[in-house]
């Protein structure tokens, strides 16, 4: 486990998944992708394989947050693995409509 700080990159492990903290709580948290440990994304890393139960995938472009909202990341590469956070997943965020400027 490690302190997830805001702006750092990580990598999964297993596939080819990457994103950035977007926002992150203070404390030591697990980030995982496809039910394995992230790496920070400049590390070398043998992949393995994406566990079927944490295989839902990731979107570049997409955000994704806790149940709580405290821990926000940004998808920056696809990935076929999902994200979770101390082995809860983590939420797909829902966009905001802009507002009409007719």
């Amino acid at each position: 486990m490690a302190e997830l700080k805001t702006g750092a990159r990580l990598k999964s492990a297993v596939c080819d998944g990457e994103v950035m903290i977007v926002l992150a709580p203070a404390g030591d948290l697990e980030e995982t992708c496809g039910g394995a440990a992230m790496v920070a994304a400049g590390s070398a890393v043998e992949k393995g394989q994406v566990d079927p139960d944490h295989a839902v995938g990731i979107r570049i472009g997409k955000r994704y947050v806790n149940e709580d909202g405290t821990l926000e990341v940004l998808c920056v590469k696809n990935g076929d693995g999902g994200v979770a956070v101390n082995g809860v997943p983590l939420l797909q965020k829902d966009t905001k409509k802009l507002p009409k400027t007719d």
